[in-house]
């Protein structure tokens, strides 16, 4: 073989983080489009780098990655202040497959990425978010933290402080375990599309949450709906109505398993529930279509 010529080169290494700089991006911001955005930026930024003085590729990419999603950050929060309803994560498919077949790392990596811990990141600073991803998602040393965001090692450790505390305050305690969560998720598929207020109330915590996000693009509850009665009869009220002769599949999304709602060949909502003592504890709708994009057969 040839030698590899410097532009592709630069290709390979970049390539080979690409996967860590989407998920940095994604954990940072929310919006998988957004996550890409962030990346393809960070390859133009690498393109015309000078390589030669680049000792650590890996430790230089996710600087500009993590820099460049702080930036982007601080404007989306602006943005989501005049959000219509509540506002949820673009939702992305998960399944890890042989690719993470230890149990340990794909429970962290399926924690890092839930809609409920993402939901909890969104009330970090955007400094606070960036180190709890770099530290807790990924395990970044401390010092290659502090050198990515220019600020002290002391300075860096106290901001990962105050960020893991803030996520463990507010945090819920929801049960990983994906068996159940599947057992629970199809029983609860089956008593929406069976029209059981009953079975439904069996499956539902009395406290339940419901969350569901539009965005002004698809009908939605434009507040968050508590206790299991509510819950019940607005989940038997709308099922089946928003989407005429829908098709519905399971799939793992953001670590969990999930619904996805087709109508007419699109994915129409997505379905994912968060489970605490046995019982649906969160339900998570997601039907604004900007956030689907990803999701579409």
């Amino acid at each position: 073989m040839g030698r590899v010529s410097a532009p592709d080169a630069g290709l390979e290494a970049f390539e080979e983080h690409r996967t860590t700089l989407t998920g940095v991006a994604y954990r940072m911001l929310g919006r998988f489009a957004d996550a890409e955005d962030v990346v393809q930026e960070a390859w133009l930024r690498w393109s015309t780098a000078d390589r030669g003085a680049v000792r650590d590729a890996r430790g230089y990419l996710v600087r500009v990655t993590t820099r460049l999603a702080i930036d982007r950050l601080r404007q989306a929060q602006a943005r989501r202040e005049a959000y219509v309803g509540p506002w949820l994560p673009e939702p992305v498919i998960t399944d890890f497959g042989a690719t993470v077949p230890d149990t340990a790392e794909r429970a962290v990596l399926a924690d890092s990425v839930s809609l409920a811990v993402l939901v909890v990141l969104e009330s970090l600073s955007p400094l606070e978010r960036a180190v709890f991803v770099l530290r807790e998602a990924f395990g970044f040393p401390y010092q290659e933290i502090a050198e990515t965001l220019d600020r002290s090692e002391a300075a860096v450790r106290q901001l990962a402080g105050r960020a893991r505390r803030h996520v463990e305050e507010r945090k819920p305690r929801f049960d990983v375990d994906p068996a159940r969560r599947r057992d629970l998720t199809e029983r609860f598929l089956a008593a929406a599309t069976g029209g059981s207020i009953d079975d439904m109330l069996d499956l539902l915590a009395p406290d339940v949450r419901l969350v569901s996000d539009g965005g002004g693009k698809a009908k939605a509850a434009l507040r968050v709906i508590e206790s299991a009665g509510k819950v019940g009869r607005f989940l038997l009220a709308v099922a089946g109505k928003e989407t005429p002769r829908p098709e519905v599949r399971l799939a793992e999304v953001n670590g969990a398993p999930a619904v996805l709602v087709l109508a007419g060949g699109r994915t129409d909502s997505v379905l994912s529930v968060e489970v605490a003592d046995g019982r649906i504890a969160e339900v998570y709708i997601i039907r604004n279509p900007d956030k689907l994009t990803a999701l579409q057969p």
